[in-house]
């Protein structure tokens, strides 16, 4: 269970039941942990040990900055994230407009970080207060209060914890899947803020079944949330985005065309001081194709609609890793789509919704 400052007014909500073997123990390393490992698990428990204890002024100034230093350096993240927002922008867009989107980019992700880690911290009431949700909310609720599962599929777009977070303080807890993190103990250390606050999160890897422990939560009736605008599996879904091929996560459509649950994407943004969310209208199972022609068609509609949310907030989509077909090696990008077992897990290092 995540600790909780003392005047918060956000308690941690207890720790999540796994039913037997969905929840594997952790596997102790056969070897010493590198000292890499283990220096940026501590740089995670220092965030989550200071950040919540100092002036929020002060943390996001200091985020904003160490935003604005990795902008200048140009590291190979900053230099993917560029490549991915160039294809939203369009190549007639000049490498000063480029440069200004990605530092803009970077300092929403540095946002980001600064308030994953003051989230513990941050009253109820302003999680509930400050978030701007528009579209098929109610349609959503209904579906879960008629029994029905649903899944909210989401672009690494604004931040995804803190709409978490807004959910389960809404009284809509949900299930995820985190793909695991080096130390162990960074990853059990995310499991366990997560759960603190009010989400189940699945490992991707360890041996559980985490396509059927997700499919178990939706035919009871249960929320799941996945984020799927990046393969992660090496064998997702080949769509097309923003003008060329890109893949993404199979998993959520699969479940759809499983379960029955209802397939509903959802976009996130910054505001001012606060969060904007819209959940979309179902997609629907299609009535002609097998199954995998079916979970084809749906994820390609998904991606529609995160082209839509993208482009709308293109500073906002935290993207810096590989999308697009022609930025993978060509032996990958060629492989094989199986897309029927893959849950859609995003990484913890990247944030679950």
């Amino acid at each position: 269970m995540t600790e909780v400052p003392e005047g918060s007014g956000h308690r941690a909500a207890p720790a999540v039941a796994h039913p037997a073997g969905e929840r594997p123990a952790a596997v102790p390393p056969a070897t010493p942990v590198p000292f890499r490992e283990r220096l940026t698990a501590w740089g995670y428990e220092f965030g989550w040990a200071v950040l919540c204890r100092v002036p929020e002024a002060w943390a996001a100034a200091v985020f904003r900055y160490a935003g604005d230093i990795a902008w200048r350096r140009q590291g190979p993240g900053v230099q993917r994230l560029e490549a991915n927002l160039r294809r939203v922008i369009g190549w007639d867009a000049t490498g000063k407009e480029l440069r200004a989107l990605s530092r803009e980019a970077m300092r929403s992700y540095a946002r980001y970080w600064m308030e994953l880690f003051r989230l513990p911290a941050i009253p109820k009431e302003r999680i509930l207060s400050g978030m701007g949700m528009t579209g098929e909310e109610d349609t959503a609720t209904g579906y879960l209060a008629a029994g029905r599962g649903v899944i909210f599929a989401l672009p690494h777009l604004g931040n995804w914890d803190h709409a978490g977070a807004w959910l389960a303080a809404r009284g809509l807890p949900f299930t995820t899947v985190a793909e695991r993190l080096k130390p162990e103990t960074l990853y059990e250390r995310f499991v366990a803020f997560r759960e603190g606050l009010g989400m189940e999160v699945l490992p991707a890897t360890g041996g559980t079944d985490r396509f059927g422990a997700l499919a178990r939560r939706l035919r009871a009736g249960g929320l799941v949330c996945l984020l799927a605008d990046r393969d992660v599996t090496g064998g997702g879904i080949e769509v097309e985005f923003f003008g060329e091929r890109a893949r993404m996560m199979g998993g959520p459509a699969a479940l759809a065309v499983q379960t029955g649950a209802a397939l509903m994407p959802a976009t996130l943004w910054f505001t001012d001081g606060g969060w904007g969310a819209r959940i979309f209208p179902e997609i629907p199972v299609p009535d002609g194709g097998n199954r995998r022609e079916k979970v084809a068609v749906m994820t390609q509609r998904l991606a529609e609609v995160f082209e839509a949310g993208i482009a709308e907030h293109p500073a906002d989509w935290h993207m810096l890793q590989r999308v697009f077909s022609a930025d993978f090696d060509p032996a990958l990008a060629s492989a094989p789509q199986p897309g029927d077992d893959a849950a859609g897990g995003p990484r913890p290092e990247d944030g679950a919704p």
